[in-house]
């Protein structure tokens, strides 16, 4: 066999995310920095009233509200972590956008006692946010030609000093372009220089280069990019950033941590390279102020006095709580992180995922080896497979049922009118979803599409019909397509190899034959599962019983069983495989130390490789990738060997 990837870090455990914020509770913090303030202006589709004097119709603000952002939201973070002390070092205008933000810092009982009042030529820094039916548009920024006085910069040098010597840790966040002189950074990396044993986290966007002798975090783009622009939403190839923030820990000493967004933090330390997976969010997300989330969940966890590695799998936790704030510089609290980490659905080697160059294979196979060393097979006794894709295809081309169904839904009346932008961004988000949620269950599928026809806002709420209602809708039209292929089954028109996917039904007959025991757990509704696998002739081979949907009480099927094999037996995860072709099982395997195999099948051949599938399962945490079963044998045999 050859070399496959290496894998990244192990995710942190929830019992490791309680031990670091119960550290966290006693740790002291200051942050230095930009301090902003984000006005949210969100404009009526009403209109306002049309001025007298210029005959134009003004926009009229349906409502309004102010968030901390820039270094105030990193403290906004800070104190959402709940901290022992927290002070606040940086300057706002006299103006009424600098008195809320104070207002903000002091009510989260952060010491004010650094901040500093410039009267003139400074305005205190102010993102105004309009949001109008299509979604936000140009911002109105204040501030941006601020001049900062002599006094001021020796009066903020002079708070710094004193909170580098006697906090935990000190966050010096930039993100305002211009207004730092030669003057004060020199002031900055002697301050850094006399307390290089300190922690100081530099998040700077313009000066970071600059600054000396610190802890760096930054993102993907500004690390790889190093000069150069970079096409958005391309992500940097990751021996570049290694390279890149290496050579940043070689010039400062200090660990480097780079953000990669929903591809996790890479680290690099003395003890070398490390990756915190990124975690998988289905839902609609906003990723303004997540790294100012980042930042402070690591500045506390190096204050506390963590690893770095173990400093960035906790920030990734933390970010992924405020990324499903929308609308919002969100905060995450310990609640919060406790509850993502609990059940988090991790992106493992999204490299691999999206480059089938770098795949590696069993010898003489086309099936993947996504991990090495691979999980010890032969420990297996009991195995959990998805039904729909990875056994059976009756069901084959659901997603061409499901996705019209939806935008539909979320069109409404306006379906056969809307024009292309917005029938795009609704297609779009459907198909996202789509291939995000393959495998849970079509009631839970359903709950989503109900926020996302809410969250569009062109259906009336009284016109919603709610998750019973979609879901009869989608699977009226999905039986008649089932229903129409079991009774060209039942006829002999076509055979079970037409609905199968290839050496699936002897690869079960081989593993009952071994001992290992066989349940079939699936996301659509009980009585059709165990009904088609009836009808299919292999229903008696899951002796370990048949899982469907039920009601909403009881949903996650995949789950329930597998824990529940592990619990009612009293095993480990390493007893158990979980085989199916969609990234929730998979991931629940993962989760509980199980294998991991993902059948990539390509459903309308029932043999070979599907793509896209095979790049959801690597990132689902896939040990092994198979197209079919059609060489299985090579599986057969590692599962075989040792086994009394």
């Amino acid at each position: 066999m050859h070399t496959a990837p290496a894998s990244q870090e192990d995710p942190i455990p929830v019992e490791k995310v309680r031990d670091i914020l119960s550290r966290i509770a006693g740790v002291s913090v200051a942050v230095c920095g930009d301090f902003c303030l984000d006005a949210y202006w969100m404009l009526s589709p009403r209109g306002g009233e049309v001025s007298a004097e210029t005959g134009l119709r003004a926009q009229a603000v349906g409502r309004h509200y102010y968030a901390l952002g820039g270094a105030a939201n990193v403290v906004a973070n800070v104190a959402a972590l709940g901290p022992a002390h927290i002070r606040a070092i940086g300057i706002v205008g006299d103006d009424i956008f600098g008195r809320e933000t104070l207002r903000q810092l002091r009510g989260l009982g952060v010491d004010t006692a650094g901040m500093i009042v410039q009267g003139e030529r400074f305005d205190t820094v102010t993102y105004g946010k309009r949001f109008g039916e299509d979604g936000e548009e140009p911002r109105i920024d204040f501030g941006f030609f601020n001049e900062r006085s002599t006094d001021t910069d020796e009066a903020v040098l002079a708070h710094l000093q004193k909170a580098i010597a006697q906090c935990d840790a000190v966050i010096v966040n930039q993100q305002v372009p211009g207004g730092l002189s030669d003057a004060f950074i020199e002031g900055l990396n002697a301050l850094f220089e006399a307390h290089a044993d300190r922690v100081v986290l530099c998040d700077s966007r313009h000066y970071g280069p600059r600054f000396t002798r610190v802890y760096r975090k930054t993102n993907d783009a500004e690390a790889a990019a190093d000069g150069r622009a970079l096409e958005p939403g391309v992500h940097p190839a990751l021996p570049d950033l290694e390279a890149f923030a290496a050579r940043l820990h070689a010039r400062s000493g200090k660990p480097v941590f780079v953000t990669r967004g929903a591809r996790g933090i890479l680290t690099v330390d003395a003890e070398g390279v490390h990756l915190a997976p990124g975690i998988q969010v289905l839902g609609k997300t906003d990723t303004v102020g997540a790294g100012d989330t980042v930042t402070s969940a690591l500045a506390l966890c190096l204050g506390a006095g963590l690893a770095p590695a173990e400093a960035a799998g906790f920030a990734n936790l933390a970010a992924a709580v405020t990324v499903q704030k929308v609308f919002q510089t969100g905060t995450a609290s310990p609640e919060e992180v406790l509850a993502i980490s609990d059940d988090a659905d991790y992106v493992y080697q999204p490299e691999l995922a999206d480059d089938i160059r770098q795949a590696v294979y069993l010898e003489g196979s086309e099936i993947e080896a996504c991990v090495r060393p691979l999980p010890v097979l032969s420990r297996v006794r009991h195995a959990v497979f998805d039904h729909d894709g990875t056994i059976s295809t009756l069901r084959q081309g659901w997603e061409r049922i499901m996705e019209p169904m939806m935008i539909r839904a979320i069109l409404g009346e306006r379906y056969a009118t809307a024009d292309e932008t917005l029938y795009h961004r609704v297609a779009h988000r459907v198909r996202d979803y789509i291939d995000k949620s393959t495998g849970i269950e079509t009631l839970v599928q359903m709950e989503a599409l109900v926020a996302m026809v809410a969250e569009f806002g062109i259906v009336p709420a009284r016109d919603i019909l709610g998750t019973a209602g979609y879901k009869a809708i989608y699977n009226d039209a999905l039986m008649d397509v089932v229903n129409g292929r079991l009774a060209k089954f039942r006829r002999g028109e076509l055979h079970i190899e037409d609905f199968t996917v290839k050496g699936a039904v002897a690869f079960l007959r081989a593993l009952r034959a071994m001992g290992v025991t066989l349940y079939l757990a699936s996301g659509t509704d009980h009585d059709d599962v165990r009904r088609e696998a009836e009808a299919l002739g292999y229903a008696d081979l899951f002796d370990g019983g048949i899982y469907g949907a039920l009601d909403r009480a009881q949903a996650h099927a995949k789950r329930r069983v597998i824990q529940r094999i592990l619990t009612d037996n009293g095993l480990d995860g390493s007893r158990l495989a979980v085989f199916g072709d969609g990234p929730v099982e998979l991931r629940e395997s993962r989760k509980r130390h199980g294998a991991a195999i993902g059948i990539a099948s390509d459903e309308v051949r029932r043999y070979g490789l599907n793509p896209d599938k095979r790049a959801r399962l690597v990132k689902a945490g896939a040990h092994l990738v198979m197209p079919d079963f059609s060489q299985a044998e090579r599986v057969l045999a590692l599962m075989r060997h040792d086994h009394a």
